[in-house]
């Protein structure tokens, strides 16, 4: 009776179990991604603007200004970080002056390592779960 009871509950165990650690997965990413995006708006707050614009990049990417190593997360690459829309400064107010720097990561998807379990899927028909645009806005350092 408890080996009959076992293989009922037990896909029921491993859709809990897969599901829990796919979501898992997909939260870290995404805050791995989100505090690149905010180092880079850090490091660009006290840049001279419209400078230093790859370093930012690198630096969501790979962790690091120089661009060396293996991206930070699964699946990001410098195409989600593109340099017409990566980096921007304005200013606002007349007194004082208000200088910001915005930085963003577009189409960022989560790869899932499982499309679904026993029918059920997590995202899309690949387990893909794209993120909508991650964004960090700092003042500039004046």
């Amino acid at each position: 009776m408890a080996l009959v009871e076992l293989a009922l509950i037990t896909p029921l165990l491993l859709l809990l179990t897969f599901t829990t650690t796919e979501f898992g997965r997909a939260f870290y990413e995404y805050n791995a991604v989100t505090k690149s995006t905010r180092d880079a708006v850090r490091y660009l707050s006290f840049q001279t603007p419209g400078t230093k614009i790859n370093e930012a990049r690198n630096l969501i990417v790979y962790g690091n200004p120089a661009g060396s190593g293996t991206p930070l997360v699964r699946g990001l690459t410098l195409a989600n970080v593109p340099v017409a829309s990566c980096c921007t400064w304005q200013t606002a107010g007349t007194n004082p002056v208000v200088n910001t720097v915005t930085v963003r990561v577009t189409n960022f998807t989560f790869h899932s390592l499982f499309a679904g379990v026993f029918g059920t899927v997590f995202a899309n028909a690949n387990g893909d779960i794209v993120f909508s645009d991650i964004t960090a806005t700092m003042r500039a350092a004046t």
